[in-house]
């Protein structure tokens, strides 16, 4: 039954440990009402015993310890939990919200890696101790025998190594160490082991050469495994924030310090404490599919989950921390939640708290911001496009976009904020290189308006911005596919008068480009280049790149409608049609060479640059 309740082997000390964590804690509460124990917190203990000759781990308490019936209660009977019973009578009571035990089940996992497990127990105030033993399927047996100390022994029999399982990596003094701190550190009652630590020693000889001669001496110490009280647990005080970006570096395997530590201590429906960091950087692996994101997880300072992702949104994956509540509705097997409305809860207010400390940053720490940006900011721009756009008015505020005017990345709201009188649109351009897209043709017009321009370079960039639509009331423009309105009434006139004067021309250019285009237009957004080529729809050249990357992307339905605009004004333009009206070989060869000229400046790759290469060559 064990095997299909917990899904790793090693949760066997976690839940032992537990129940002994629970008898000192049922104990502590009995002295606090019954003087005459004279006992008090500094007294309790767990020991872990290793003793590899005979394979056993034993796990001592100087806890309440059993009687035979609460034997048979606890240990005869699956799923009866002492510990739920001893919450139920003294829940309101101090002293009794710390137990952990729920389900009456835990002690079982021990025979996940025991063939035989024995439990000798005294009960305070009694001169008589019990033994339960148990193989497992064949039941059990309760027989009187000695204890010196009130309190409960289980002692576990390792199974032997079988060819699928080595057992014995639980007899290592160094796992069950390894085990006691990612399980049991915060647990609040020291957990005692008696480890080997060496030294060097003189021996009070000399060497050939006078000095003195030293050897490596070992001893057996006994050590306090736990450190026993979390640092999110202790005051502002006392865990100051350098010691917190230190338990973070410790904790999270950062040589760096993060940018910022976010504490959370509420209370209410569901109380919990937690403590969240912002990393200044991206792992090397943060955008790989290995990457595993979540906060950790902890009941009363035992770990439940080590990487609970549901707790924090995909866009805010990158956050590290941990979240401890006595409020969990976890599973049997204490290993994963058993409902997610408390998540949901704690995860909206985790949310919230990110996004208002991140917002701080950004304002009062821009450098910072943007140094964090750098590493973090696509993730951001990826949570704004997932579930079709559903979190997009959240992060909104969050992103940034370089300027083409100052060349340093700003937010929405400073683009907004720094428009000029007259401008309805924030306008943007994408590209492979910041330097390549302020260069590009599309740009001219807006700049001669004096308008800012967001530059766009990542593959996600195009997407967050026709999620986006708008921003403060200001709609999105891309300049090289969006009609701007940037022309004068005069402009319009003329464009549409050289529209209808070249007809033939432009009709005859898209017919010699083959389908490569939708259509061939006079420009009214040129100035100083001869040729351009945007797009119409909903599917951008940008897009059209994104989609190229990916399987099938012969799809045609992911390929932009290609307008190529020509600058009636240029030197080109008048060669071309000095050409269609005397020479019209030569003038298929201009326009392809136009048409080829136009995809390299919007960094599109040439269908054939051979060809292209021969028709260059052929002007000679």
């Amino acid at each position: 039954m064990v095997n299909s309740i917990y899904t790793h082997k090693e949760i066997f000390l976690r839940e032992i440990i537990s129940n002994a964590s629970d008898a000192i804690d049922k104990m502590n509460f009995k002295a606090m009402t019954d003087e005459s124990l004279g006992l008090s917190k500094k007294d309790f203990r767990i020991d872990v015993v290793i003793d590899k000759d005979a394979r056993t781990i034993t796990v001592k308490d100087n806890g309440i310890g059993m009687t035979q019936d609460e034997m048979e209660k606890n240990l005869g009977v699956i799923a009866h939990s002492g510990s739920l019973d001893f919450k139920n009578e003294n829940g309101d009571k101090k002293g009794a919200d710390s137990i952990i035990g729920q389900f009456g089940v835990g002690f079982y996992s021990a025979f996940m890696v025991s063939d035989k497990v024995t439990v000798v127990s005294r009960p305070v105030g009694s001169d008589v101790a019990y033994r339960w033993e148990s193989s497992g399927a064949d039941g059990y047996s309760i027989t009187e025998c000695e204890k010196d100390n009130y309190g409960t022994d289980v002692i576990m029999h390792i199974k032997p190594d079988e060819k699928d399982e080595e057992y014995s990596e639980f007899l290592e003094s160094y796992r069950i160490q390894e085990l006691i701190t990612m399980y049991s550190d915060y647990v609040r009652w020291p957990i005692h082991m008696m480890v080997e630590e060496g030294e060097w020693k003189e021996t009070g000889e000399k060497d050939e050469k006078g000095n003195p001669k030293r050897e490596y001496v070992t001893k057996e110490v006994d050590k306090v495994i736990n450190s026993m009280v979390p640092i999110w647990q202790k005051s502002k005080k006392s865990a100051t924030d350098e010691k917190c970006k230190e338990f973070y570096k410790t904790k999270f395997h950062d040589f760096e310090d993060p940018i910022s530590v976010i504490r959370v201590n509420a209370e209410g429906l569901v109380s919990y404490k937690a403590m969240l960091f912002i990393p200044k950087r991206a792992p090397y692996d943060f955008y790989s599919r290995d990457y595993e994101p979540g906060l950790q997880l902890y009941s009363n300072g035992v770990l439940i989950m080590d990487k609970c992702a549901d707790l924090l949104p995909f866009c805010f994956r990158f956050v590290k921390g941990v979240v401890d509540s006595q409020d969990f509705s976890l599973n049997i097997s204490r290993e994963v939640l058993q409902h997610d409305s408390q998540l949901k809860a704690i995860g909206e207010n985790l949310k919230k708290k990110v996004k208002a400390e991140l917002l701080r940053i950004m304002k009062d720490e821009p450098e910072t911001y943007r140094e964090f940006y750098k590493s973090f900011g696509r993730q951001l721009k990826y949570g704004v496009v997932e579930d079709y756009g559903r979190n997009r008015e959240f992060l909104q505020d969050l992103l940034m976009f370089t300027s083409s005017e100052k060349d340093e990345l700003i937010s929405l709201d400073q683009y907004v904020d720094a428009m000029p009188e007259g401008q309805s649109n924030i306008y943007y351009v994408t590209g492979e290189s910041v330097q390549q897209a302020k260069n590009m043709p599309q740009t001219e017009q807006v700049r001669d308006k004096g308008y800012d321009i967001l530059v766009l370079t990542e593959d996600v960039d195009e997407f967050v911005m026709k999620t986006l639509a708008e921003y403060r009331e200001k709609r999105m423009c891309n300049v090289t596919s969006d009609d701007l309105g940037l022309e004068t009434e005069e402009e319009k006139k003329d464009a549409e008068q050289k529209e209808e004067e070249y007809k033939d021309l432009l009709d005859f250019a898209k017919e010699a480009l083959d389908g490569k285009v939708s259509s061939v237009r006079i420009s009214h957004k040129l100035k100083n280049h001869a040729v351009l080529l945007t797009s119409e729809g909903h599917i951008t050249l940008e897009m059209e790149k994104y989609f190229a990357e990916m399987p099938g992307s012969e799809d045609e339905k992911m390929k932009a409608q290609r307008v190529l605009e020509l600058n009636a004004s240029h030197p080109a333009f008048k060669a071309l049609d000095d050409a269609f009206l005397n020479d019209k070989e030569k003038a298929k060869d201009l326009i392809k060479i136009m048409y080829a000229q136009a995809s390299i400046m919007a960094g599109l790759p040439l269908d054939d640059a051979v060809g292209y290469s021969d028709l260059v060559f052929k002007l000679f």
